[in-house]
């Protein structure tokens, strides 16, 4: 029950680390904004902030790294006869449901919206994730991760899943789905 409690804590403690920066980072500027700054905001000491976030940049693209990499583990991990196509709608429909972070979401959002130097390390970021994309494609299909259709896809996908995230709904998973499939089979 202790650690359950703990660990509630720490994850509650992470968020508003989060949010106090994301909000500073898009009302101020991320290079205007210090970690003591975070830390006052947060309620939380410098040297807390730290723990969690060695630096600036890490309160930057944690919220990313979570979401590819629980993306990443949802594809890798998905049952045997599941397509990736599958696995991808499957974790969009679960993380849509659960419904939690949208206020971290929307704060990400605008501080990225604001802070260009942080869209252009975003921007790095998605590209690594759709790299990722397109071996496990390839792979499911037999393809080199590099020919065009696994990268294809796996631009595809990431642009469908940034879309969905900004009008989520049953109607619009089903539509983006359906374009993907549809883009699949075009593709041959």
């Amino acid at each position: 029950m202790t650690e359950g409690v703990r660990e509630r804590g720490k994850a509650r403690r992470r968020e508003a680390i989060l949010r106090s920066a994301y909000r500073l980072f898009a009302e101020r500027g991320f290079d205007a904004t210090t970690i003591a700054d975070v830390a006052e905001a947060a309620e939380v000491s410098a040297r807390t902030v730290t723990l969690y976030f060695p630096t600036k940049l890490d309160l930057v693209t944690s919220h990313l790294e979570e979401f590819t990499g629980e993306l990443s583990l949802a594809l890798a991990e998905r049952e045997a006869g599941v397509t990736t196509l599958g696995a991808l709608e499957a974790w969009l429909r679960h993380d849509l449901e659960d419904g939690e972070g949208d206020e971290l979401e929307e704060l990400w959002e605008v501080m990225i919206d604001r802070n260009p130097q942080l869209r252009a390390i975003a921007n790095s970021r998605v590209t690594e994730a759709i790299q990722e994309g397109a071996r496990i494609f390839a792979a499911e299909h037999g393809d080199d991760p590099d020919s065009f259709a696994p990268r294809m896809v796996a631009a595809a996908a990431a642009a469908v899943v940034s879309e969905v995230y900004l009008a989520p709904s049953e109607e619009n998973i089903a539509a983006a789905m359906a374009f993907l499939q549809g883009g699949i089979a075009a593709l041959g």
